[in-house]
């Protein structure tokens, strides 16, 4: 990878880090987990802003979820990985189409959170051309993802 592009990745990387840690919330309840994306929605609605702010404090260890860290890469597995970061729960991918699809689209997913909840994934599209996404695409991937994470999670119970 040539130095300057290296160079932006690195610099994303560490804004990512710098905006997840300035803000806090409060912790979610027993009876909020495994919510759906859209009433999490209803709730709140989920702005470029929010995709980054985090609920942990800076100065302790960032944990993600492995089902929904694992679910994101599987079900966007058709866009190339420009870079992951596991330690932050970042995810950020090239254009690609999806199956059956004729438009390009690329992800930055932010998985923020241990719990397997809608509230721990907060995911960025964009189309080619900076072309804005529609919110029904974004709530679709952001339901296949939990959906595929919950199935993972079933599956290493059984085990």
């Amino acid at each position: 990878m040539p130095l300057p592009q290296l160079a932006k990745f690195v610099l994303f990387g560490g804004i990512c880090v710098a905006l997840g840690a300035c803000s806090g919330s409060k912790p979610p309840s027993e009876a909020d987990s495994l919510t759906s994306t859209s009433e999490i929605r209803e709730q709140k609605g989920t702005t470029l802003r929010d995709l980054f702010t985090s609920s942990a404090d800076p100065n302790t260890t960032v944990e993600v979820n492995k089902y929904l860290w694992q679910a994101s890469l599987e079900v966007l597995n058709f866009l190339p990985i420009e870079s992951v970061d596991p330690f932050t729960g970042v995810i950020v991918t090239g254009y690609g189409v999806p199956p059956g699809g004729g438009r390009a689209y690329r992800a930055t997913i932010y998985v923020q959170d241990p719990a397997l909840e809608a509230r721990s994934l907060k995911i960025a599209l964009q189309g080619r051309g900076g072309g804005a996404v529609a919110p029904e695409t974004v709530r679709a991937v952001e339901d296949a993802i939990l959906t595929r994470a919950r199935q993972l999670r079933i599956r290493d119970s059984r085990m």
